[in-house]
């Protein structure tokens, strides 16, 4: 039995998640939920965006699913997805994105890993006003930082199967702070020799991967290059709501939907709940249970091929609650002919 940190945030997220838990429960995973929140909403009651308890539950159990979270714009907010991050040291952010049967997209055999380094770079938000008119931010790229997120790209390429890891920089401008990142890689690639490693300006890697992403396996990039880059590999597949996510550090992990709240369909019935299941997948992946994670995606991807209950961004007329129960009914269907899954 797993104890994990249920965080449904804001606006659709309480769907979402709600919908990922009955998915779960039916597939016969293992788990007691303890529920917190943190978000917008929670800061309109309280005045607080992450109350103390959310932290204190992410410590004990180590592991945590959370839906999307709504930072309040103004000044002083900052993102609660990086103060999570920073807090836990979640250097390793993981974005897999594949095709998936049902969804129309212009490319075909995109199956590749983004690992986004999660602490450094410019997100770690030190900013000043140098004069009235000018405003100045650090961009900071460590050793440390820079060969834990190589290792853990090479790593998944070797467990994994893959022969590619190409790495991000933009090492012909920013010649120390990413020339530092890319002399990890190279380093860190060394110790890989079955391996293939490219390296691929920044630039050129938004071409690339928009002209042929299928040649990419497995990407390592710093901070601001891998959100960008995540999310344009997204749109090649059909969009965040396809695409789960994953924050890793040494002692906690935290899968987490990378879309938005959508608070014009929040309580509509209307959310796409694939990713955060998709996050629920990997989150079973990594706690060992894979018989129940290939159960879980092979019904996601059947629901998705029979392409009659899909949500209306995935072009179809179907509800949460109606691809939910496609989903369930389609583990129940596979359960029945297959002795791997216990009952």
């Amino acid at each position: 039995m797993h104890k994990i940190t249920l965080i449904p945030g804001d606006g659709i997220g309480p769907e979402v998640t709600g919908s990922t838990v009955k998915i779960l429960e039916a597939a016969g995973f293992k788990v007691e939920w303890e529920v917190v929140n943190a978000g917008s909403e929670v800061f309109e009651k309280t005045g607080v965006l992450v109350p103390d308890e959310v932290f204190q539950s992410i410590e004990r159990n180590k592991i945590a699913l959370k839906g999307p979270i709504a930072t309040p714009i103004g000044k002083g907010f900052r993102s609660i997805n990086v103060q999570l991050r920073k807090k836990y040291d979640l250097y390793s952010n993981i974005r897999e994105v594949k095709n998936i049967p049902g969804v129309k997209s212009k490319y075909e055999n995109v199956d590749l890993v983004i690992f986004r380094e999660n602490t450094e770079g410019l997100y770690i938000g030190i900013e000043e006003m140098q004069d009235e008119d000018t405003a100045v931010a650090k961009k900071v790229v460590t050793r440390k930082g820079s060969m834990r997120i190589a290792k853990s790209a090479f790593e998944y390429a070797v467990q994994q199967g893959k022969t590619k890891v190409a790495a991000v920089h933009k090492a012909n401008i920013l010649k120390l702070a990413d020339g530092l990142f890319l002399d990890c890689v190279r380093e860190v690639a060394k110790d890989y020799p079955n391996i293939e490693l490219s390296e691929v300006i920044v630039d050129n890697m938004c071409m690339q991967m928009v002209m042929n992403p299928s040649q990419f396996e497995v990407i390592v990039a710093p901070n601001l290059y891998g959100d960008l880059l995540s999310d344009l590999a997204a749109g090649l597949v059909g969009g965040l709501g396809l695409v789960p996510g994953a924050n890793i550090g040494n002692d906690i992990a935290i899968f987490e939907a990378v879309h938005g709240s959508a608070p014009d369909i929040a309580g509509k019935d209307l959310a796409n709940p694939i990713a955060v299941l998709l996050c629920a997948v990997h989150m079973m992946k990594f706690l060992g249970d894979f018989d129940r994670a290939e159960l879980v995606f092979r019904a996601i991807i059947e629901v998705m091929e029979d392409g009659k209950h899909l949500t209306r961004d995935m072009g179809g007329n179907a509800t949460t609650t109606e691809i939910t129960q496609a989903i369930i009914d389609k583990i129940n269907h596979i359960k029945s002919f297959s002795s791997r899954i216990v009952k």
